[in-house]
């Protein structure tokens, strides 16, 4: 069978970054910190892969809601996400992020420091050694995964090792324009296929509840894994 899957028309695309914009007009508010991070990290070229400015909001949203003190994130790049969620947190706060680049580490640490994030740890290192030699004695409270696609599998289960008891885990990008959902496109695409092992993995796994959100923003349509341990 052919895969489904058709390009998303480019006046779709548009519909969805107009109204990401129009909403954000409203609910989010200017940050130099953020937008110094963009821009840092383009001189630098990293590439455009971070979260879009909503769901980076979404993320600090939920650090308040859950009252988050210990955060971990797999997959910094330039920080972006990272000011983000720690703009969620308390002044005693601790948020844990891991990096393989030490040059992305760099770029982050400085991007960190303009932003006035000063209780975030770039570890860099192959992350599933660093989440290996994480001890589970201080669990943490939220878990935000948006590294190497075809590592989530494992960073996973060492998320669930790593989050206290209804802690929750987001694991971004896992629909993918929904080219995830199609069997024959996602047999030549191993990021599609790691994210289809992980929900198999979920389907089987009485030790969490998850649900996947699908979103359509400035980035285009994907989604992301919210998951919490029960």
């Amino acid at each position: 069978m052919a895969s489904t899957i058709v390009e998303i028309p480019r006046e779709v695309l548009e519909t969805f970054s107009n109204s990401d914009h129009y909403h954000n007009s409203f609910l989010l508010r200017p940050d130099e910190g953020l937008e110094h991070a963009l821009e840092h990290s383009a001189e630098y070229r990293l590439p455009d892969i971070s979260v879009a400015a909503s769901q980076g909001k979404f993320l600090k949203l939920m650090a308040l809601a859950i009252g988050a003190k210990r955060v971990l994130e797999v997959g910094t790049l330039g920080g972006y996400s990272t000011i983000w969620i720690g703009q969620g947190l308390p002044e005693d706060g601790e948020l844990i992020t891991l990096e393989i680049s030490e040059v992305n580490a760099k770029i982050a640490r400085d991007n960190l420091a303009r932003a006035g994030i000063r209780n975030a740890r770039v570890l860099v290192g192959d992350a599933n050694e660093t989440l290996a030699s994480l001890p589970t004695e201080e669990p943490f409270d939220l878990v935000f995964i948006d590294a190497d696609k075809e590592g989530y599998p494992n960073y996973f289960l060492e998320a669930k090792r790593l989050v206290r008891r209804h802690g929750v885990i987001i694991v971004d990008n896992v629909v993918r324009s929904g080219r995830v959902a199609d069997e024959n496109f996602a047999r030549g695409c191993r990021k599609c296929g790691a994210v289809r092992t992980l929900l198999k993995m979920l389907k089987e796994d009485k030790e969490v509840e998850a649900t996947t959100i699908a979103t359509t923003n400035t980035k285009g349509y994907d989604g992301f894994l919210y998951a919490i341990k029960l």
